[in-house]
């Protein structure tokens, strides 16, 4: 237990140099208040007052300092998620200058392709050394078309597939008894993709199925009934 015995050790509190514990200040103060010494029981309330301006002043410095890390915190965090959304548009600006560069590329290579496919086809070989150099043209239009299968180059699925507008590009339409309305019944120009985007759309004929043939063979039925109705007459 803790007892002032000087004005001195009692100034020391009151001047906030010196806190003794709670209780003994209680103590002392009923002993003063008792004895009628209103000195020390003046001097103990100016002790009490001057703990009590210590302690709320420690509150709001604690106060302080908690709200400063609560905004420091909040601004990391803050910082922490821009800087992650920074990353992200980042990435995918990159992989989008990426893809459009290769866009750019394949389609660049596309008319190379059709060059050489419309000669395979036009160009008839009738000597040994047309045969040879029409060997070598074929093994560049192979290294071509295999590095436009590692860049992620697909062709367009045409005949016998549904006409989709996002990759098919109707240019005729026409009969068929091989295909039902609306499927692709032959493809004039080669269509490309780049993975799942179009390059070029496919330019095809779409049926219209078998057309007025049912007709045409009922209308040739029509004479036989004319011939049994003549007969039984």
């Amino acid at each position: 237990m803790l007892f002032l015995h000087s004005s001195a050790e009692l100034n020391k509190v009151v001047n906030g140099e010196d806190f003794p514990p709670m209780n003994d200040l209680i103590r002392l103060y009923k002993k003063a208040f008792l004895d009628g010494n209103e000195d020390v029981v003046s001097d103990i309330e100016k002790a009490i007052t001057s703990m009590e301006e210590e302690r709320s002043k420690a509150a709001s410095q604690f106060e302080s300092i908690t709200a400063e890390i609560a905004s420091g915190k909040n601004k990391f965090l803050r910082l922490n998620a821009d800087l992650e959304n920074f990353r992200k548009q980042t990435e995918k600006d990159r992989a989008k200058f990426t893809s459009n560069i290769q866009v750019e590329l394949v389609q660049s290579l596309l008319p190379l392709v059709d060059s050489f496919e419309k000669t395979n086809v036009e160009v008839t070989l009738e000597t040994e050394k047309e045969q040879k150099i029409s060997a070598s043209y074929q093994g560049i239009y192979k290294q071509l078309v295999e590095t436009l299968k590692n860049l992620g180059v697909g062709v367009v699925e045409t005949v016998g597939k549904p006409f989709d507008p996002v990759v098919h590009e109707a240019i005729a339409r026409e009969e068929s008894t091989e295909f039902k309305a609306g499927i692709v019944s032959h493809e004039v120009h080669r269509g490309f993709l780049l993975r799942e985007r179009v390059l070029r759309p496919a330019a095809v004929k779409v049926s219209n199925g078998p057309g007025d043939q049912n007709v045409s063979s009922t209308s040739s039925e029509e004479p036989v009934e004319d011939t049994k109705e003549d007969a039984a007459v």
